[in-house]
């Protein structure tokens, strides 16, 4: 089947019908990731928005099902909660496979990062299949059947405007966000204690993933007197002063393929070293040289000091170029993408349809 981009398909949206969207993500709290707050305020004035739960999945009204991590709706920290939870959802992709609910998903990862059971891995197949078009967050994703659409990752600029933002410190490096093994900060760790650029220091900001994430990273603490750590949920105003007291921020991930984590980076400009890959190198090329700073094979003390040598000296401008990243832009695309499934899954005419059905969800909850 013939792939498409989110600029394949713009007819009939001048008119901009209105349509209910449930998104798979509850209603944002102040730990919401801001990726998802900035998507739901560039989309609230083009779609009605309903907050995820499986009761208002199964018995309520919307004209398109929004998937971000479809794994999430399904665990639960008991066996007898994981399976119940596991039993509601194949009861949910049977209403929608019976009722040709258009189904968005988006391609934040291409796998789950942490496995779960059989059970689960048949339900995401099944909705797999079922998925009328994805949405890839950056221009390398290979595009998948029946309809793939780009809409880039926005930035964090606008989010983090108001905040303070310190100098950096000579030789800080950082790495931040949810601490979990496939991020590689045991590497780093390691790679820290051989370097011997006089001054370096490693800070580690995030929350554990595990017990035992928090144990090595504090045993590599009192280890090594230049590591030291916040190793707890850090509020907006906390992660932007680490950040920008930073002079490279490094993230060793063993699999980095979306990361909102580098786009941060660059949203308070601070160069960042990463892994080369696809992804990575297209970011390079967007942003400007001397941002995004890659390396091959595994980090070593040596990457790190030739990273920070790259920082200290390549010419770069005085903010990355994240132009193409603004969330009217993103918003608008997932538009288009909402409006291409419902006429991919109903027909042509039933984007008009469903505005017509929306009318009657005006001032229900959402």
């Amino acid at each position: 089947m013939k792939h498409t981009t989110s600029n394949d398909h713009t007819e009939g949206l001048g008119l901009r019908p209105s349509l209910t969207v449930l998104q798979q993500v509850n209603a944002p709290t102040p730990k919401t990731n801001p990726y998802l707050v900035q998507l739901f305020g560039a989309l609230t004035p083009l779609v009605h928005i309903r907050y995820w739960s499986l009761r208002t999945a199964l018995l309520s009204r919307y004209d398109v099902v929004h998937l971000h991590w479809p794994e999430y709706m399904m665990r639960h920290h008991s066996v007898v909660g994981r399976l119940l939870r596991q039993c509601a959802v194949a009861v949910l992709l049977m209403r929608w496979t019976l009722l040709r609910t258009p189904v968005v998903r988006t391609l934040h990862n291409l796998a789950p990062h942490e496995g779960g059971g059989r059970f689960e891995r048949a339900l995401l197949g099944w909705m797999d299949r079922l998925t009328t078009r994805w949405i890839r967050i950056n221009a390398t994703t290979e595009l998948r059947d029946p309809g793939t659409d780009t809409a880039l990752h926005g930035h964090y600029r606008d989010w983090y405007a108001q905040m303070e933002r310190p100098q950096s410190k000579a030789g800080r490096l950082l790495h931040f966000g949810l601490i979990r093994p496939y991020k590689g900060v045991e590497v780093l760790m390691a790679a820290m204690s051989g370097l011997r650029t006089p001054g370096c220091r490693l800070r580690i900001v995030g929350n554990p993933a595990s017990d035992a994430m928090r144990t090595v990273v504090e045993h590599a603490c009192e280890e090594d007197a230049r590591i030291s750590a916040l190793l707890q949920y850090v509020d907006d105003p906390t992660l932007a002063r680490e950040v920008s007291e930073a002079e490279l921020v490094v993230l060793p991930y063993r699999e980095m393929h979306n990361s909102g984590t580098l786009l941060l980076s660059l949203s308070l400009d601070r160069p960042v070293l990463v892994p080369h890959t696809e992804n990575n190198a297209a970011v390079a090329e967007e942003v400007g040289d001397g941002w995004v700073l890659m390396y091959d094979g595994e980090l070593t003390a040596e990457v790190l000091e030739d990273g920070l040598r790259r920082a200290r000296s390549l010419p770069r401008r005085r903010h990355s170029d994240l132009s193409q990243r603004d969330w009217a832009r993103a918003g608008e695309r997932h538009y288009r993408s909402y409006a291409a499934a419902i006429r991919q899954r109903l027909g042509r005419r039933s984007v008009a349809r469903a505005a017509s059905g929306a009318k009657a969800t005006t001032g229900r909850s959402r």
